[in-house]
């Protein structure tokens, strides 16, 4: 393969277009977005992730030649050969540099394995072997967090069975040591949308990833399917991986997928996760405890209303609580819980805070109280995924000046 010439590009406002919704896109609108990239998305029937991804704009249709008038940048990502070769074609008429996923020949760029380490980005390219480019970029990774000796093991195999993984809050940096490992030993990964996909980017081409994603009150894959998924792919001989959002067991339905695992008979371990209803505060600089403030923390799902017959929630006991209540999943109905509390007692000038996309580039705090939280919560156009913290300590400003709020 003839060699390429490596270069960094600055993408940022510049516009980027992805011919292709699936799991290849998924993989590389990250760090495209990242980039600050204004990436255009051209798909038929994109995932549900690349959906609901609001740093992006996603076209719905057929690719049209045209449709890279302006670009800096092209990405050809279809299973369709054809349709990758019409990208190409129209890219190298516009001289506009363009990969193509399928056969990366007849492209004009290659995506090398890329790495982070602190504010360095490394990338490898390895003559088109994308298991050993992307062992490299492992052992390079690893060497450079804690200083060994560089040893590339990229014959290694995981055993088959499923690891139930918490990705974290949502920065690829948040997730543990123990569940980076696993995903980088992984032949099928398993994604929520709220997962540090991100990570996905790291992973060869002949890892299975499949969008396991639930947009709220849209698209979404239903638990029983993914349960069977796990354990096929898992009684196949290959080593699953369930990349969550936050810690597997916190709203994750984690517990389900492992009965589900034990019944069939598959190998299961959780690796725990930082859970965001806790995280999520902490990096909007708010303690969901704190001495002499707060004794107790309650962590409520707002999948279901106050007064819908499904709520296990004791609303008048929350709010006759002195701590803090972290609501998740309740943008939706967040005047519904607003008006709970409040006429269970609660007063209206309990400080309430909002953290949008927490420990994401945008991450957004609101500061309101809860007699106008619904208000603001409007106004402001708030949107998921957003945690709402409400008690004492939402009022917490100490931090503001060295966050940047």
């Amino acid at each position: 393969m003839q060699a390429h010439y490596l270069a960094g590009l600055d993408l940022h406002g510049r516009k980027v277009v992805v011919v292709g919704g699936g799991s290849v896109a998924q993989r590389r609108l990250p760090n495209l977005v990242a980039a600050g990239a204004d990436v255009h998305v051209v798909a038929v029937d994109p995932t549900p992730a690349v959906e609901s991804e609001v740093a992006i704009t996603v076209h719905r249709r057929a690719y049209a030649d045209g449709d890279l008038d302006g670009a800096w940048y092209a990405m050809a990502c279809t299973d369709d050969p054809a349709v990758n070769a019409a990208v190409v074609a129209e890219a190298e008429r516009r001289r506009v540099f363009c990969v193509r996923a399928d056969d990366a020949r007849q492209g004009t760029a290659v995506t090398p394995a890329t790495g982070v380490h602190r504010d360095l980005h490394f990338g490898v390219l390895a003559a088109g072997d994308h298991r050993r480019s992307a062992a490299v970029r492992a052992a390079i990774t690893e060497a450079l967090a804690d200083g060994t000796s560089l040893r590339i093991t990229d014959d290694r195999r995981h055993a088959a069975g499923v690891a139930l993984v918490g990705g974290g809050p949502g920065d690829a940096d948040l997730i543990t040591v123990r569940g980076r490992k696993l995903l980088a030993e992984a032949d099928v990964v398993v994604a929520d949308r709220l997962a540090p996909i991100a990570l996905l980017d790291e992973l060869g081409p002949q890892v299975e990833v499949i969008d396991a994603a639930k947009v709220p009150y849209g698209r979404a894959m239903r638990q029983e399917q993914i349960n069977e998924i796990l354990v096929d792919r898992a009684k196949a001989g290959k080593f699953v991986v369930r990349l969550k959002g936050g810690d597997p067991y916190v709203y994750g339905r984690g517990f389900e997928e492992l009965q589900a695992c034990v019944a069939a008979g598959v190998p299961v371990t959780v690796v725990p996760g930082i859970s965001s209803p806790i995280a999520g505060p902490e990096l909007a600089g708010i303690p969901v405890t704190h001495r002499g403030v707060t004794h107790e923390v309650v962590i409520v799902s707002g999948h279901v209303a106050p007064d819908h017959p499904d709520s296990l929630t004791n609303w008048q006991a929350l709010a006759q609580m002195r701590g803090t209540v972290v609501l998740m999943m309740a943008v939706k109905r967040i005047d519904e819980f607003a008006t709970a509390l409040l006429d269970g007692g609660r007063a209206a000038d309990t400080p309430v805070a909002f953290i949008e996309n927490a420990s994401r580039p945008d991450q957004r705090l609101l500061r309101t109280d809860l007699a106008h939280a619904a208000q603001t919560a409007v106004e402001q156009e708030l949107i998921a995924p957003a945690i709402a913290v409400i008690g004492p300590v939402a009022g917490f400003t100490d931090a503001d000046r060295v966050l940047g709020f």
